[in-house]
């Protein structure tokens, strides 16, 4: 593993997806157009909402982005699903930061509220991961609640998504 950072840039974003962030078989982002991320702006093992750990990301949202596209013919807006899984793959480089090895797979979330819609006019994403626990057994496993923010405005609220590690072959889907 590299030295841990406090912050990290796309290409570090990207050498993350290439599986060199954490070493061979950990944590990995997913590769573009998937990585719904431009940098890491702030990661923290202390702070955040529950004072376990918090990580801040921003997103530049282009107008011809690939998913507005396609969701919907002539009414575009960023499917709900992608801010989600950023959250998700938030919470899990947070775990692969941390040092703790294992492929990363979400394993589900407890409740998710959308309050504004991502349109080719939003300029910048940011999101919040507050970290609420982090178990480090046979099971690998981070609990994390979620803010994302569309040009400053709360957009969604997520609370209790679930990351785990997974040794490989360990993991379904």
């Amino acid at each position: 593993m590299t030295e841990r950072k406090s912050n990290y840039s796309y290409d570090d974003l990207l050498a993350c997806g290439r599986g060199e962030l954490f070493g061979p078989g950990n944590a990995q982002l997913p590769a573009p157009p998937m990585l719904m991320m431009d940098r890491v702006t702030s990661i923290s093992e202390d702070g955040g909402a529950h004072g376990k750990g918090v990580v801040e990301a921003e997103f530049d949202v282009k107008k011809d982005a690939w998913f507005f596209q396609c969701h919907f013919l002539g009414d575009p807006v960023m499917p709900g699903c992608l801010g989600l899984d950023a959250l998700w793959q938030l919470t899990g480089f947070f775990l692969g930061w941390k040092g703790l090895e294992g492929r990363g797979r979400a394993l589900g979330v407890g409740e998710v509220k959308f309050t504004e819609m991502v349109t080719p006019t939003v300029r910048l994403i940011k999101y919040t991961v507050d970290i609420k626990r982090v178990i480090d057994r046979r099971l690998k496993l981070g609990i994390a609640d979620g803010r994302m923010f569309v040009d400053g405005e709360l957009a969604y609220t997520i609370k209790d998504m679930r990351v785990g590690l997974f040794q490989t072959g360990a993991a379904t889907g």
